[in-house]
């Protein structure tokens, strides 16, 4: 993480805003501040959820962090929700994803207003991925690259599109909504072969032994060729399936992102195999994410400044 964005004094300028961060397994809540060109947390918390939880039980885990931070009065909030979601409304579209089944259709903004203690209109929705693809491309670099994808690995695959700045979720070179995770591969879906459930089953197959991918990214480190053929069998995948995309979009840079990315020594090489097969474009700049855990938090604040400066400060 940048100085910026683990300082603890004010930044001349800056604007503040609330986020959540919702993951597959957390929420994180976070008060940002930012500029033009730098970004700081200046307040966080974290608590587990269960996404299998009730709807009600969700929300109030969506919450939780937030109600802890001392500056919960910051004038505008926005989510980094995981799709499918209507973003625009605030209502989840979830299904078929493993995840948040409970919030099919629930008003999602409407329940954390409320437990939050704000109108509605003081709370906005971004895409998870967006968020993190906007906080790699304005803060996690010393440029800004003009065409950049963004893929976040770990539950799932989430992905976006950015040129110069701007979220692509539709149009020529693009997978509709800016999506890669329901792409085919093989004949099915790529998370199907890039995930994290599908990476522990592939590498039981092959050893008859179950592992957590951070078990499975140290043993691959070691040498173990069990290890390394499944988390290679799984790069190449997205590779090869991201290939086409990155030379229709003309991309620039690619930025790798999500829990798996910190044993990024053992994923890319297979990685720059499956971009080769797939026909990326020559000259990308292929880099893990320089921010981490702090992109979602950076990008959606980032987001909401540009979408609405009059919600922060």
């Amino acid at each position: 993480m940048s100085d910026d964005a683990q300082g603890t004094t004010g930044m001349p300028g800056a604007t503040l805003c609330g986020v959540v961060e919702v993951g597959g397994s957390h929420a994180t809540a976070a008060l940002v501040e930012t500029t033009l060109a730098s970004a700081r947390v200046a307040e966080s918390d974290t608590a587990t959820l269960d996404p299998a939880l009730p709807a009600d039980d969700l929300l109030d885990a969506f919450v939780a962090p937030a109600r802890r931070l001392d500056g919960i009065g910051a004038g505008g909030w926005v989510v980094a929700m995981p799709g499918p979601f209507d973003y625009e409304r605030g209502i989840g579209i979830f299904g078929a994803v493993a995840k948040f089944d409970s919030l099919r259709g629930v008003d999602v903004r409407a329940g954390m207003a409320q437990r939050l203690g704000i109108v509605p209109e003081r709370l906005s929705f971004v895409n998870d991925a967006a968020a993190y693809a906007l906080g790699e491309w304005a803060f996690g670099a010393d440029t800004r690259a003009g065409r950049q994808v963004c893929v976040t690995l770990g539950t799932g695959v989430g992905s976006a599109f950015l040129d110069r700045g701007r979220i692509v979720t539709h149009g020529d070179g693009v997978p509709p909504d800016g999506w890669v995770y329901p792409l085919q591969f093989a004949g099915r879906p790529l998370e199907d072969t890039i995930s994290t459930r599908a990476i522990v089953a592939d590498h039981a197959r092959r050893t008859g032994r179950s592992g957590s991918v951070k078990q499975i990214a140290a043993e691959a480190a070691d040498g173990e060729a069990d290890a390394v053929a499944a988390l290679d069998h799984a790069m190449r995948a997205l590779g090869i399936s991201l290939g086409p995309w990155l030379a229709s979009f003309r991309a620039d840079r690619l930025t790798v992102g999500g829990s798996m990315v910190r044993s990024w020594p053992v994923l890319v090489g297979a990685l720059l195999d499956g971009l080769v097969q797939g026909g990326a474009p020559d000259g990308l700049d292929v880099v893990p994410s320089a921010l981490l855990d702090a992109a979602p938090l950076l990008g959606a604040a980032h987001w909401l400044r540009a979408r609405d400066p009059g919600s922060s400060g």
